[in-house]
């Protein structure tokens, strides 16, 4: 009972600071690798010899199969929540970030952070928990859960998925019901990072759904 108090006190201080600081989380380590935080705008992608986008991305992207794309390309998260209903586009690419509020009170920020290998640590998924650790430190690999977003492709059609870590809190009183979902692509160097914070867990359960459906994940280019 004592580790699972501590675990939920130690989710809570980072969501309650996600959801404080329109669901972005501080570094708190000066001393950590610097990372560098950028524009999530895509960019002319440097051309990778012999190397099939389209086949990568036409399949699941499990973290262990991170090292199937291009080198130093990076992934992009689409803008395609602003056309579910009851969602609206209040920032747009504001620091590499975009923010989107429904209205029901709940808040979706999402940003792409490129030049990541400082983070990488044997296949995506540890480098991703390295991420969550970067962000804080006293996060711990048990606190995270495995999920599937969408891996580009037709919002309205069937397609491939994306897994990412997650780390939750449930709605408490006075407090938002609060959800993290991130990865870093080791082979692409670059990340994304996904919050939501809402008034209760119900409203969380359906931004979550439309963040499933309408924020993908965008397959690099080349």
């Amino acid at each position: 009972m004592k580790a699972q108090a501590a675990a939920v006190l130690v989710v809570g201080s980072l969501l309650g600071a996600a959801s404080l600081g329109g669901c972005s989380v501080g570094i708190p380590d000066p001393a950590a690798p610097k990372v560098e935080q950028t524009a999530s705008a895509l960019t002319t992608p440097t051309i990778t010899p012999g190397h099939d986008a389209e086949a990568v991305a036409a399949k699941d992207m499990p973290f262990t199969a991170g090292g199937s794309l291009a080198q130093g390309v990076p992934v992009g998260i689409s803008n395609g929540l602003k056309e579910a209903p009851g969602w609206k586009l209040v920032k747009e690419n504001a620091a590499g970030e975009s923010q989107y509020l429904k209205a029901d009170g709940c808040l979706v920020a999402a940003k792409v952070r490129t030049n990541q290998s400082p983070l990488v640590r044997g296949d995506d998924r540890e480098s991703t928990i390295a991420l969550f650790t970067y962000l804080d430190p006293s996060i711990l690999p048990e606190y995270l859960k495995t999920e599937t977003l969408r891996w580009g492709g037709d919002p309205e059609k069937p397609g491939p998925r994306v897994e990412v870590l997650v780390l939750e809190q449930p709605a408490r009183p006075g407090a938002k019901a609060t959800a993290i979902m991130a990865r870093l692509f080791g082979t692409a160097g670059s990340s994304v990072y996904i919050s939501v914070a809402c008034p209760d867990a119900a409203a969380l359960a359906a931004a979550r759904a439309d963040v499933a459906q309408r924020l993908l994940i965008v397959p690099p280019s080349n």
